[in-house]
C-alpha cells in the first residue's frame, strides 16, 4: 500500500512537471508572438486545464488551454494604440499528437480559439480623435456625449451609438443625436446631421495572438467588452 501511494505521488509529480514545462514553452512562444506584432503585455500566464497531463500527451488530445494576458496594448494604426487591462484567451479541442510533440514535425491544431476583453471608455473615446467626446454606457446601449457649437453657443450633445463589426473592424456611428436647449429647425437639423457624420469612427482592433478577430462587442458598464475568435488555428505556426 505504502509502495503504491508512493507511485501515485512520483507519477502526480511527473504530471505536474511535465505540465508546467509546456505552459512554461506556450507562454514564451506567445509572447515571442506579441513582440512580433508590436503589442507588449504582462508576462503570459498559460494553465493546460484537464488532469492529467500525461494521458492528454499520449492521447494528444488537450481539452483546453488558457492564456491570460494582463496589460495587454497593441498598434491601432495612425500612431494609436488599444489597451486591455486583461485579454482572457481559450484554446478548446488541441489535436497534437505524440510523434508530433515529441519530434517538432507536423501541425499542432486547435479547433476554437476564443478571447474577450474591455476597453475602457475612456481609453476608447482617445482612440477616436474626436475632441471632448465621452463614451458610457446606458440600458445596455453605447452613449456618446461631446460639445456641440451652434449659434454662437456651445451646447451639450448626446446620441446613440450604432455597432457593426466587419473583417475584425469595429464600425461606430452615431444617431438620435439631440442636444438641450437647441432649437429643432431645419438648418440646426442639417447642423446635427453634419456633425453626427464626424462622430463616426472604425475602431481597428490590432493584431491578436493565434489569429484572433473581433466577432462581437458589447457595451458594458466598465466599457466595451470585446469578444475575439478563430477556427482551426495552427499552433504549430500561429504562436505556440
Amino acid at each position: 500500500m505504502v509502495l503504491l501511494l508512493i507511485v501515485v505521488g512520483v507519477l502526480a509529480v511527473v504530471d505536474r512537471v511535465g505540465a508546467s514545462y509546456a505552459e512554461r514553452l506556450i507562454g514564451d512562444r506567445v509572447a515571442q508572438q506579441l513582440t512580433d506584432q508590436q503589442a507588449t503585455a504582462e508576462k503570459p500566464d498559460v494553465t493546460i486545464e484537464g488532469v492529467p497531463f500525461l494521458t492528454q500527451v499520449v492521447a494528444g488530445n488537450y481539452q483546453e488551454i488558457k492564456i491570460v494576458l494582463n496589460d495587454f496594448s497593441g498598434p491601432a494604426g495612425d500612431g494609436k494604440t488599444i489597451k486591455m487591462a486583461r485579454l482572457d484567451i481559450r484554446a478548446k479541442d488541441v489535436k497534437a499528437p505524440l510523434d508530433t510533440v515529441r519530434s517538432g514535425k507536423g501541425d499542432i491544431v486547435a479547433g476554437t480559439v476564443t478571447g474577450v476583453g474591455t476597453l475602457g471608455y475612456a481609453d476608447l473615446a482617445e482612440l477616436t480623435g474626436q475632441e471632448g467626446l465621452k463614451l458610457s454606457e446606458r440600458d445596455g446601449k453605447l452613449i456618446g456625449a461631446a460639445p456641440l457649437r451652434a449659434l454662437g453657443q456651445t451646447f451639450n450633445a448626446s446620441g446613440t451609438a450604432n455597432l457593426a463589426v466587419k473583417d475584425g473592424v469595429v464600425n461606430v456611428t452615431f444617431a438620435d443625436v439631440t442636444a438641450e436647449g437647441l432649437p429643432n429647425v431645419p438648418l440646426v437639423r442639417t447642423l446635427v446631421d453634419n456633425y453626427v457624420k464626424q462622430l463616426a469612427f472604425d475602431l481597428k482592433v490590432p493584431a491578436l495572438p493565434l489569429g484572433l478577430k473581433v466577432q462581437k462587442v458589447e457595451p458594458r458598464p466598465d466599457g466595451l467588452y470585446v469578444t475575439t475568435g478563430a477556427s482551426n488555428v495552427s499552433l504549430s505556426s500561429g504562436g505556440l
